[in-house]
């Protein structure tokens, strides 16, 4: 078989959200493909919905349904484990994708030789094929034969796993199975995904379209996502120590590390938990402080984080309690501004 699609699911039937995606992909021009859908324990209808998908495509629909919330990652390895094609996809049970994006992803990889290939993506808000807004999701100076320079670039900017085929062979050799019961399972596994390819290949087109609505995972904030986010940062590491890159790569990884445990985590934390917590903001400073000391050196951080932000975490390293306070009123003030200009 050439191709396996692998789509975790858990209540997207509103708007049929669902539905839009699934005809994506029953849809595709690419021969000799399967799509398993893993129902990860909704409470809706959208198990439902899978069964009737699998009566009306048996030649290529296979719907599995888990008993336990395993989030997405649990339900990507569910797929994975029962993949049969020689390449894998993702996508998220709220996107969709044009006919022939995995088609035209294979052709790429078949022409070029690559084990790697992905495209671009738009954002959009409706459910059509109107281009929302584009998203270059890699750079043309990142493809071909995958040297040191390259993999370091893709740790930095490798973009989205879900507009990316991989060779199975390559998942398999490496076990990259995904973290199960935690969000941002691909934060954790994404580098291991991308630089133990040996050549990348990249369309630049926007073949898959990125819902953007309230309840997709970046626009819903707690504190549980928060600590997901960290966990994730902490099995990126290991994950590199794992498969031996961590030293080789240590200044990307550094920086990576950076951004996703605490730079992302410290400021969504702030903005979008309602109730924050003083141990919560000290402790995330001390373990940053603790893995990584010299974070605030590194040359990618110094190049690409914001002056402000860079003076609220020097502010949030020194003093938590000033931060947090220093933090709320600034806010406070700019809704205050921007209530008043409008």
């Amino acid at each position: 078989m050439k191709l396996s699609i692998i789509v975790p699911v858990y209540n997207m039937a509103a708007e049929k959200k669902l539905e839009y995606c699934l005809d994506s992909l029953v849809a595709q021009t690419v021969a000799d493909y399967e799509i398993i859908a893993v129902d990860d324990c909704s409470t809706d209808e959208s198990w439902e919905i899978l069964q009737d998908y699998e009566n009306r495509f048996p030649e290529k629909f296979h719907a599995v349904h888990l008993a336990v919330n395993r989030h997405q990652g649990g339900a990507k390895n569910v797929g994975l484990r029962m993949a049969q094609g020689e390449w894998i996809g993702f996508i998220d049970s709220d996107d969709w994708i044009t006919p022939d994006m995995y088609e035209r992803l294979i052709g790429k990889a078949e022409e070029t030789g690559a084990d790697l290939v992905g495209c671009d993506y738009c954002l959009t808000s409706e459910h059509s094929m109107k281009l929302g807004q584009v998203v270059h999701n890699n750079k043309e100076s990142q493809t071909g034969i995958l040297d040191d320079k390259k993999r370091r670039s893709l740790i930095l900017d490798g973009g989205s796993l879900v507009v990316k085929i991989f060779r199975r062979s390559m998942i398999l050799q490496y076990a990259l199975w995904f973290p199960e019961d935690i969000f941002y399972e691909d934060n954790a596994l994404g580098n291991s995904y991308l630089i133990l390819a040996e050549h990348f290949e990249y369309i630049q087109e926007p073949l898959y379209y990125y819902y953007q609505h309230e309840s997709s995972t970046v626009h819903t904030i707690s504190e549980k996502r928060c600590e997901d986010r960290c966990e994730a940062g902490r099995l990126m590491l290991e994950e590199a120590k794992r498969h031996d890159y961590l030293d080789r790569y240590r200044l990307e990884l550094e920086y990576s590390f950076t951004l996703l445990f605490y730079v992302n985590t410290l400021f969504t934390y702030m903005a979008g938990v309602k109730r924050t917590k003083y141990r919560f903001v000290k402790k995330l400073g001390e373990e940053m402080r603790c893995t990584f000391p010299d974070f605030q050196q590194n040359v990618y951080y110094r190049q690409r984080t914001f002056l402000e932000e860079k003076k609220l975490i020097r502010m949030q390293m020194r003093s938590t309690a000033f931060f947090m306070c220093y933090y709320k009123l600034l806010w406070a003030y700019r809704k205050l501004r921007k209530k008043l200009s409008s």
